[in-house]
């Protein structure tokens, strides 16, 4: 399991990293494909508790949401989230008329996947387009993934005390406390690197690398209070040791809206 975790993990950073590197549509396919592999593990997931939310409506708009946020930015995307709506109610009305019992449900479900997973997610994109956004998402994104990692192995050292243990009873309050400490320290060091290209000092990085590390990890639980009602330990296995796409962007997602407001409000 660790073993596997490790080496996915080995394969998943260069690559992303370069996504990042290269920008563009290359950038922009790679979040969509993230992205909408993501929206099916939602869709799939709730539909084992009995949902029956649009597959197309959800896939499809958390997809269309990316390209609407690279293409026209926010105004793009609020006329996706308007359109989307109206189609998502529209749809779960002619299913309660072909006698389909739960389309109240079903329209609720649709749409937090298509905002949960396409609104926020498509922040990915927004934090890429800032000026040197480049430089931005290498700053703010690696937070998340190195808070993620130092939890999962200083937690996994000296663990004792649950942090939440009817969600997610693995995480300790060592490990993510852990985990804070190893973000900051990253992003300190790494702001020496990045303050060349962008306006940032060693103690700027190290409070985004506080605020990213204490607050993403919320959207990690979040994904396991949804996991927990459907009684699964991963949204799938396409990635071994790690479960499915959702479960390694819940934290990132996070990291992207949080890195964006902060770089917008305080740096730009």
């Amino acid at each position: 399991m660790l073993r596997s975790r490790i080496i996915v993990g080995l394969i998943i950073l260069p690559v992303v990293s370069l996504a990042i590197a290269v920008g563009g549509w290359v950038y922009t396919l790679s979040v969509a494909a993230i992205l909408g592999v993501a929206a099916w593990e939602f869709w799939r997931m709730v539909k084992s508790g009995g949902f029956q939310p649009s597959p197309v409506l959800q896939i499809g708009g958390v997809v269309l949401m990316v390209f609407l946020r690279d293409r026209f930015s926010f105004t793009g995307s609020q006329f996706g989230a308007s359109a989307l709506i109206l189609l998502t109610m529209a749809a779960c009305t002619r299913s309660y008329e072909l006698a389909r019992n739960q389309p109240a449900s079903d329209f609720a479900i649709t749409l937090a996947g298509i905002f949960y997973l396409g609104w926020l997610g498509s922040y990915l994109i927004s934090l890429r387009a800032l000026p040197n956004g480049l430089w931005w998402a290498f700053m703010t994104l690696p937070a998340t993934w190195m808070a993620d990692m130092g939890a999962f192995f200083i937690g996994r050292q000296f663990g004792k005390h649950q942090l939440s243990p009817r969600v997610s009873p693995k995480k300790t309050w060592e490990g993510y406390l852990g985990g804070i400490a190893v973000a900051v320290l990253f992003c300190a060091l790494l702001a020496i690197l990045l303050q060349a290209y962008i306006p940032v000092t060693p103690l700027k990085g190290a409070l985004i690398g506080l605020a990213i590390s204490v607050l993403a990890p919320v959207g990690d639980l979040g994904e396991s209070m949804l996991k927990r009602q459907f009684n699964l330990k991963d949204t799938s296995n396409l990635l071994p040791g790690h479960g499915g796409f959702m479960d390694r962007i819940d934290s990132t997602i996070w990291a992207s809206v949080i890195g964006y407001y902060l770089i917008v409000i305080f740096f730009i």
